[in-house]
């Protein structure tokens, strides 16, 4: 079916490489935590159950293990400047654990909050996303950024406030984004048929999974996205941005 006669009830976006930029992301975000991660522990080390609860969950992490063993210190034993050293290291490798990124979103939105940080997208995305609420279709995010530093992206974007848009949200709390059962879970959480739901990723194995729960799947190639082999490509739908997806219409 062409993109253009498509139907749905709700588009599922990912956000780096689909709505926002890979380099923002790389090159904004992630540096911006990695700075003041610190900074942002020792103000709560003490007096913040929230931070505590993080810091619990991040020493259960299997490489936490690995990285103390490199600094010539037990496991068990846990100060500031060990947390911060280990949280940059998994931002370094880009590890997608759910700690390290509840962690980042609660460091993101001091940075949003005080105009430090706006959140991008592509220039496309605003008139997408108002057309489809037109259509009378939901929106739903899907990344492995927590849900806080979701809803940061599109409420402080530079396109405005998007979050009005939106609906719902997952993370990897619904699962990994590469398991088709990720996508079982996040249609049953919908109430809606996976047939109706059409997912908007830059993921090949995404796409795949994402298919395999019975989901609409198109893969964006973004300026700045890893280039696809033929492999990657084949039995895939690619599209440039999402302009020829603003017909999409409600089933009959």
């Amino acid at each position: 079916m062409p993109s253009t006669d498509r139907v749905a009830k709700v588009v599922l976006v990912d956000i780096e490489g689909t709505t926002t930029s890979i380099s923002f992301v790389h090159d904004v975000l992630f540096p911006y935590a990695k700075n003041n991660v610190k900074k942002f522990l020792a103000e709560g080390w003490e007096s913040s159950s929230e931070i505590k609860q993080i810091v619990q969950e991040l020493q259960q992490v299997p490489q936490y293990v690995e990285y103390t063993s490199t600094l010539r210190v037990p496991p068990t034993e846990m100060d500031v400047q060990i947390i911060a050293g280990f949280v940059r290291y998994l931002i370094d490798k880009d590890l997608k654990v759910t700690p390290l990124k509840t962690l980042q979103g609660l460091i993101w939105q001091q940075g949003y909050e005080t105009g430090e940080l706006r959140g991008h997208v592509f220039e496309d995305v605003p008139g997408a996303f108002a057309a489809w609420r037109e259509a009378g279709l939901r929106i739903a995010v899907y990344s492995s950024g927590s849900v806080a530093a979701q809803k940061l992206i599109f409420k402080y974007s530079i396109a405005g406030d998007l979050l009005t848009h939106l609906s719902a949200h997952f993370d990897t709390h619904v699962g990994h984004k590469q398991e088709t059962q990720s996508y079982v879970n996040i249609a049953k959480s919908l109430g809606e048929d996976p047939r109706n739901i059409l997912f908007l990723t830059d993921i090949p194995g995404e796409a795949t999974a994402a298919r395999a729960a019975g989901l609409q799947a198109i893969m964006l190639q973004r300026p700045g996205n890893a280039p696809l082999t033929d492999d990657q490509k084949s039995g895939q739908e690619l599209i440039a941005d999402f302009s020829s997806l603003h017909s999409l219409e409600l089933p009959e």
